[in-house]
């Protein structure tokens, strides 16, 4: 499991070959307002499940926590994590969010984003359940993830909508709704403290630049116009999200121990 590599034909990291950083699905605003959420300080070892490209770590090591781990699944993104970010009291462990080997009841902060979105039910639960035994009491658990809506929509529409995403993102995608994510939280222990939710428009224009800068967008755009074939599934990622707006959406929730 440790040294699973990364899938290049998954949507995120065609998305991210195309120069996109900012791959979560309620875009910057959402993730810092996550991440002044937990309250992070000086004093706080941190822990993020799934970093990915490092982009929700940047922000983190701004608010110089005494202590941060970076826990990425996939060896090649973990290494590259490696190279840039390195130093005392900062550690990238190859290892699954599921089983991360730290101690129990060692941690302040812990925060995934994007992540739980493309696990099973099952698997959610065991890495919930995992940031849940790692977190101090009081600790604080953060995450940002894709959400259906509304809490009482009908299940065909919802298995419809987790259907598409995994053909067209090729992750077995299952966002749930806000009342979902808070049940699963809440039979692992934990209380909710704050949700938060944001439009998913991750590939709209105006969230691009909103999220990416004016000249980063220039890239992205000019890398997808000249990759014909990154071209057909961002339209096709995009279409899926189009079609199903009325019930996308994105939660950023923060839990606590």
């Amino acid at each position: 499991m440790a040294n699973k590599t990364i899938n290049t034909e998954q949507g995120h990291w065609i998305l991210a070959k195309m120069g996109k950083q900012v791959l979560r699905p309620g875009g910057k605003k959402l993730t810092l307002k996550l991440i002044e959420g937990l309250k992070i300080d000086q004093q706080d070892a941190v822990v993020e499940f799934a970093p990915g490209m490092g982009y929700t770590a940047s922000y983190i090591l701004k608010k110089n926590p005494r202590n941060y781990i970076g826990i990425e699944l996939n060896q090649e993104a973990a290494d590259k994590l490696k190279k840039d970010i390195y130093g005392e009291h900062r550690t990238i462990l190859n290892t699954t969010a599921a089983n991360t080997g730290l101690k129990e009841a060692s941690i302040d902060k812990v925060i995934g984003e994007a992540m739980l979105t493309m696990q099973t039910d099952h698997r959610k639960a065991e890495i919930i359940a995992e940031a849940y035994r790692i977190l101090k009491k009081g600790g604080l658990y953060g995450i940002h993830e894709l959400g259906l809506r509304p809490d009482t929509m009908d299940e065909t529409i919802k298995e419809g909508i987790q259907r598409q995403l995994a053909e067209v993102i090729q992750v077995n995608a299952r966002p749930l709704t806000l009342e979902e994510w808070g049940a699963l939280l809440l039979k692992q222990g934990f209380t909710i403290k704050e949700a938060w939710a944001s439009p998913m428009h991750l590939l709209e224009p105006e969230r691009i630049l909103g999220d990416e800068g004016f000249f980063r967008t220039l890239k992205i755009g000019w890398n997808i116009l000249t990759h014909p074939k990154a071209k057909k599934r961002i339209i096709q990622m995009r279409s899926i999200f189009k079609a199903n707006e009325k019930h996308m959406t994105a939660f950023g929730i923060i839990a606590e121990k």
